[in-house]
């Protein structure tokens, strides 16, 4: 019955982490509708994204034990996300606009940082922290890059959740203009490895509650 339990606990708990994972995260790709602060929405959601991502593969790595369980969980978080911006191409949105988040190099670390230190945990949560914090606003740059003419597009396509007199009008200077990569993977190195922290936690209250 335990070994059931374990089991369909298991999936249930990964099913609802990465779906809300990518529920909050779902809009990260989004920095060049923020045409009056691209950079410093870029250096925010690249911590608000390292956050769902180190907590969540965490968990789900340290819960199976098994490396390449972080990879597994990037890619249903890529997926899902996927689904969700194909929606926008539907609206009229062009394909080379959309900006879906890469996360899964930055998973795959976690995964070789797990793996390299013969699954010791402070290791992951230290090694494999500070590699998901630093990497992940790189790739996402690389990938921003790769959006054809940002300003005219966003100009063309104003977000339609935003009301009128929140539309960009004219481009200014954002406070984290300068340095954005920096910044982001500056924060990320620190924070993330609290956020792995988290996800072992939850791995060990999750055993806790199916033990009771």
């Amino acid at each position: 019955l335990m070994v059931w339990l374990r089991r369909c606990t298991h999936y249930l708990f990964i099913v609802v982490v990465a779906v809300n994972s990518t529920l909050l995260t779902i809009n990260a790709g989004d920095y060049i509708f923020y045409t009056d602060w691209a950079w410093t929405s870029f250096t925010v959601f690249s911590i608000s994204q390292t956050l769902m991502l180190a907590v969540g593969a965490t968990y789900y790595l340290t819960f199976t034990g098994v490396p390449g369980t972080a990879t597994y969980y990037g890619l249903i978080m890529t997926v899902y996300t996927w689904v969700a911006k194909g929606a926008w191409f539907v609206l009229g949105y062009p394909y080379d606009f959309i900006v879906t988040p890469i996360w899964l190099p930055s998973a795959m670390l976690l995964d070789l940082a797990y793996w390299a230190t013969k699954k010791n945990k402070h290791s992951l949560i230290l090694f494999g922290g500070v590699l998901v914090g630093m990497s992940l606003p790189l790739f996402n740059m690389v990938n921003l890059i790769t959006v054809a003419d940002p300003l005219e597009t966003a100009f063309k396509y104003p977000r339609p959740t935003l009301p009128p007199y929140m539309t960009p009008i004219e481009p200014q200077v954002g406070k984290f203009y300068n340095s954005p990569v920096a910044l982001g993977a500056g924060a990320g190195a620190v924070l993330s490895v609290t956020f792995t922290a988290l996800g072992c936690k939850l791995n060990t209250w999750t055993y806790r509650w199916m033990a009771a």
